[in-house]
């Protein structure tokens, strides 16, 4: 969506109370403290004060710099129903967040010269070798389709440029589904990603299940499945021991529920999923993890591709990751078709987005600190991490909660990085 489209005016309203939910000074209450406390101190204060006060269930949040770790601290509970204590290894739902590591994993492929950005994608699937764009629904009501103009390339793929959406943010592909009778992306069928293109590649920014097919490409190329390339190419390299497509029993044990708020602000607890083999590893998402596994993965980004003596990228790859790849499109904005699962999403009201080579982009500085050019996005269950190349930090702070964009998620995502901020400057 562009700045002019009237879906971003649309969005202002919902945009503005994330936004202001996110400061400090929103009008609520503020959680009490010593007089003189330090910043760490005060971090602890607002995530305890959250925790109590029911507004998240439980919360574990990280942040590091270039030279360790900053902060850490876990409040809260697992389950309201059970009363299960947080800790800070407990085990996460990440969903979206897969898409940086996929990234990572695609452009490793890119360095070794078997796969580029710019050419036509490995042609592994229709969905993505002859896509069809969506072009509107005849009077009966069945789809309407054409050729694209121009073939999908990696790099839109990696910035949501390609034409693809997901149900949750797309009336369109809501009535595409419904009149194709298509499987919905939870049911981990391969056809439930034949999406049709909403636009022709190159011409707009939509939030779809690109990264999915990226992670069909490095399956390809590799001759690997993802869980396997990831675990020898990622995580084994970086000890990131809790991270992976299945929990297994110590991980299961450990492990959060997500609680759905309901329309009175209150959190419901609700039951662990069944898990279940899908016919792919999901790119898009799927991955287990926790937060000191995941800052670990933000650190080696951090550090431009290097950490605990492993190098997962180049320097000028990760630099390469964190430009503007979409040129005056705009980005980040979606509008909900499903208010249970997530509201409506603009984290930075009248701020441009840009997108990179996997991640969310600030032109501007942040409201609560983040520098020009700082990387970051989500899991829809309410887990968030953030990367400034400037200030040198990175911040992970996860809970289980749906719908996607908490209001109280958000505001406590925003304290945190304002809290980590004020840190650095008192550091």
């Amino acid at each position: 969506m562009t700045s002019r489209d009237p879906n971003r005016r649309d969005l202002l309203k919902a945009g503005a109370a994330i936004t202001a939910a996110a400061s400090v000074g929103t009008g609520v209450a503020a959680p009490a403290y010593a007089e003189g406390a330090t910043p760490i101190a005060r971090i602890d204060a607002v995530l305890r004060a959250a925790s109590e006060a029911k507004e998240v269930p439980g919360v574990v949040a990280m942040a590091a710099t270039d030279k360790g770790i900053l902060y850490e601290g876990a409040f809260g509970m697992r389950s309201l129903a059970t009363g299960t204590a947080m800790t800070r290894d407990t085990v996460f739902r990440i969903a979206s967040m897969t898409k940086a590591v996929t990234s990572v994993a695609a452009m490793q492929l890119v360095e070794q010269g078997k796969l580029s950005l710019e050419g036509p994608v490995p042609n592994i699937d229709p969905a993505i070798g002859s896509p069809q764009g969506l072009e509107g629904f005849d009077s009966a009501g069945a789809p309407i389709l054409r050729a694209p103009k121009r073939p999908i390339t990696l790099r839109h793929l990696l910035t949501h440029t390609a034409g693809f959406g997901y149900e949750v943010w797309d009336q369109n592909l809501v009535r595409y589904v419904k009149a194709t009778g298509m499987p919905q992306t939870p049911s981990g069928k391969v056809a439930a990603f034949r999406f049709p293109l909403v636009f022709d590649p190159g011409e707009r920014w939509e939030y779809g299940v690109n990264l999915d097919w990226v992670g069909r490409i490095v399956e390809s190329l590799s001759g690997k499945p993802l869980d396997a390339y990831f675990r020898d190419h990622i995580f084994g390299p970086l000890g990131m021991s809790d991270t992976d497509y299945v929990a297994g029993p110590n991980q299961r044990a450990r492990q959060a529920n997500f609680h759905q708020r309901k329309p009175d602000g209150s959190l419901e607890a609700q039951p662990l999923e069944t898990q279940f083999t899908p016919e792919f590893w999901g790119g898009g998402g799927g991955l287990y993890s926790t937060a000191p596994d995941y800052l670990t993965f933000a650190q080696a980004l951090l550090n431009e591709g290097s950490f605990k003596g492993v190098q997962l990228l180049r320097p000028e790859t990760v630099r390469l990751m964190g430009q503007n790849h979409i040129g005056d499109i705009e980005a980040g904005i979606l509008k909900t078709t499903t208010p249970a699962r997530s509201n409506d999403v603009d984290f930075f009201p009248g701020q441009s987005l840009k997108w990179g080579l996997g991640y969310m982009l600030n032109v501007q500085e942040g409201p609560n600190g983040r520098s020009p050019g700082t990387a970051s996005w989500a899991g829809i269950f309410n887990t968030y991490y953030w990367i400034d190349p400037t200030r040198r930090v990175t911040g992970v702070i996860m809970t289980q909660i749906l719908p996607f964009a908490d209001i109280q998620a958000v505001k406590l995502y925003g304290q945190f990085e304002r809290g980590v901020y004020d840190a650095l400057r008192s550091a």
